[in-house]
């Protein structure tokens, strides 16, 4: 990897250069995709600054802000200039977003900058500075109701998704484009080969992977950054409201300035479709991405921060499971890190690893990468393992039981049945969460039950989604749960509740690719923002108990009468070492995570009836070595400080 800065060269060094490049480029010729081509990789013979930059506005063929024609989205392209003079066509990376004006993109919070004619002078992120040179066109597009796009933000639905997927067909041929956003002359994309691979983070990637369960022809692959698989996820989870607003206040954040004045009737749509009582709707059903994983045809590439607590990692581990029941070809990678890009947290190796996938699944390159090792996962800050597959080979899902301790009010996890009668009690209390539950696990304390395995003999490694099964008494007609599993025992993480959730941004800067004066190709650096803890909450679930009856519509709860929830917890990958202890907590509000309930309930668990089914690798043998000779959990020393959830956590997925 050549790190660099991009300067402008002066005019006689930009007539060699261009001489020497198209040259070059006619022995390369690498914009012609073929499944049989030779091992190796893309490389950068095409100039950027003679690159190719306009703008084509696609029909979506809806009509969301009723002006009575077809909306059109803006698609900014850059392509180098060179291949369609040589007849060759080009792949296309493709990133659709509704934050290009609004917001920006990347840490460096780019947006998008035209010059006095309106042409496209800045692409946001590095996609453009690298990959153009290497043969690729990089493809924009503003979401429908957003920047320089027609038509209406519908959070996720049927516009957000046809935003993109208009411009996969009319990169392949089927659909229409126009030079200008209302009139203008037909644009045919004659200079791409169809090949489209789709890239983002956060409401990109989510629109990636809406794409893609659309099946449409064309899209070869994604690569979802922290994305979201199904809309009602990221607002609720198991009817408990996960966020204090719904997707109409997101849609307003985001909205153009005429998308804002001809979108009531779409705001009042996202408002009726979706109430604040966790209930599942038609409105959830049209942005529930799993559902179509059968229909994906696309690789995935997907990355996500087990500590992200804006999308949460719950997304991540649905979205795999679906994809892997139907044998999609696939990779992942799972960092330590909160709601960040891998650019931003291990630079080298990600721009290295999305070059060779790209080059395989847009160019044919015969390279090895869907042969690699499938994840790599963040173990420690900056240091990162392997596996062939994931979840981790071996792994099996074990029932561990909860049970009262040897002192009153600290629990034991551990696979004996439970003895009948047992029982364990908390109070709701929305001033306390996580954290707070967590170091005072050694506790008697009212806000939460608490069970702990003695201090392992042996690593325990978890690999994916877990359960909690809980049967709880309510004392109100109202309640909320929470299960989050803990690993007790120092270490040094990321600080994934810090501003930079597990990064910090430094002053200097590097280049990655070409630039010009007005896109240069350099971003700040970064570096791991690290803390020592003495416990870390690795996995969580939270439920609203009065959905346990009925997981679609809740309804009120009878007091004294016990209800049987499983609660799903999110999926992780956690090695908790020698000398460390797992622990399960039970609780009701988790502060700063989930809304608490209208009423502030005692629940009453039973024992007995409450279970935690883990997906250990090794399986239960695996869990037999850990514990093997390790002394019953009792009364120890009470934990130092863990990490606690920001109190403010962004609306903005």
């Amino acid at each position: 990897m050549t790190i660099r800065r991009a300067t402008p060269h002066p005019p006689w060094k930009s007539l060699v250069l261009t001489a020497v490049l198209a040259l070059l480029a006619l022995l390369a010729a690498p914009g012609t995709a073929s499944a049989a081509r030779a091992p190796g990789e893309s490389t950068p013979v095409y100039s950027y600054a003679h690159a190719i930059r306009e703008t084509v506005w696609v029909d979506t063929g809806l009509d969301g802000d009723g002006r009575g024609h077809p909306d059109r989205v803006a698609a900014d392209i850059i392509r180098p200039s060179e291949p369609a003079k040589q007849g060759h066509k080009v792949p296309v990376i493709m990133d659709a977003s509704p934050y290009y004006s609004c917001c920006g993109r990347g840490n460096d919070n780019q947006k998008k900058t035209y010059d006095a004619q309106g042409r496209p002078v800045q692409f946001p992120l590095f996609y453009d500075n690298y990959f153009v040179p290497r043969g690729y066109a990089t493809v924009l597009v503003d979401l429908a109701g957003t920047n320089r796009s027609d038509g209406c933000v519908d959070v996720g639905g049927r516009s957000d998704v046809q935003s993109a997927k208009a411009v996969v067909d009319w990169l392949n041929g089927r659909a229409r484009g126009y030079s200008a956003r209302s009139g203008g002359r037909a644009v045919t994309a004659d200079w791409s080969n169809g090949n489209t691979g789709m890239i983002g983070k956060s409401w990109d990637a989510t629109i990636a992977n809406g794409v893609a369960a659309t099946g449409v022809p064309g899209l070869k692959t994604i690569v979802p950054i922290s994305g979201i698989s199904s809309w009602y996820d990221y607002y609720f989870q198991q009817g408990a409201p996960l966020y204090d607003s719904g997707p109409d206040g997101l849609a307003s954040a985001v909205e153009s300035p005429a998308a804002h004045k001809n979108c009531a009737a779409v705001q009042q749509k996202l408002v009726k479709g979706a109430p604040r009582n966790g209930d599942w709707t038609d409105l959830w059903t049209e942005r529930d991405y799993v559902r179509g994983a059968d229909k994906v045809r696309a690789s995935v590439f997907l990355v996500h921060g087990m500590q992200d607590l804006n999308v949460r990692t719950k997304h991540f581990g649905q979205w795999w499971d679906a994809l892997a029941r139907h044998g999609v070809q696939r990779k992942i990678w799972l960092s330590q890190t909160g709601h960040v890009d891998p650019f931003d947290y291990r630079r080298t190796d990600w721009v290295r690893t999305l070059h060779q996938w790209f080059d395989h699944y847009l160019m044919g390159y015969a390279n090895g990468i869907d042969r690699a090792p499938m994840a790599d996962i963040e173990r420690h800050p900056d240091s990162w393992a392997t596996d062939a597959r994931w979840p981790a080979a071996g792994t099996a899902a074990v029932t561990l039981h909860p049970r009262n301790g040897t002192t009153a009010g600290v629990g034991a996890l551990g696979t004996r049945a439970t003895p009948a009668g047992q029982s364990a009690t908390f109070t709701d209390d929305p001033e306390l969460g996580e954290a707070d539950w967590a170091g005072a696990i050694d506790r008697a304390t009212p806000a939460k039950a608490g069970f702990t395995t003695g201090p392992l003999t042996a690593p325990l490694r978890l690999s994916g989604a877990g359960t909690v099964t809980v049967t709880a008494t309510p004392s109100t007609t109202s309640a909320r749960l929470s299960a989050v599993l803990v690993d007790l025992g120092p270490d040094t993480i990321r600080n994934y509740a810090g501003a930079g959730e597990g990064i910090v941004t430094r002053t200097t800067t590097s280049c990655w690719g070409a630039g010009t004066t007005g896109d240069t190709g350099c971003f700040k650096d970064t570096a791991a923002d690290t803390r020592k803890v003495g416990f870390t909450v690795f996995s969580r679930g939270w439920a609203d108990l009065g959905h346990a009856t009925d997981p679609q519509h809740g309804h009120p709860l009878t007091p004294g009468k016990p209800y049987t929830l499983t609660v799903q917890l999110a999926a992780s990958d956690h090695i908790v070492p020698a000398g460390h202890r797992l622990a399960l907590i039970v609780a009701g509000t988790d502060k700063d995570l989930i809304d608490p309930p209208a009423s502030r309930p005692t629940l009453t668990l039973d024992l007995p009836r409450t279970t935690a089914r883990l997906p250990l690798t090794g399986g239960a043998p695996a869990l037999a070595r850990a514990t093997a000779g390790s002394p019953t959990a009792g009364h120890l020393v009470r934990p130092a400080a863990g990490i606690a959830p920001p109190a403010l956590l962004s609306r903005l997925p």
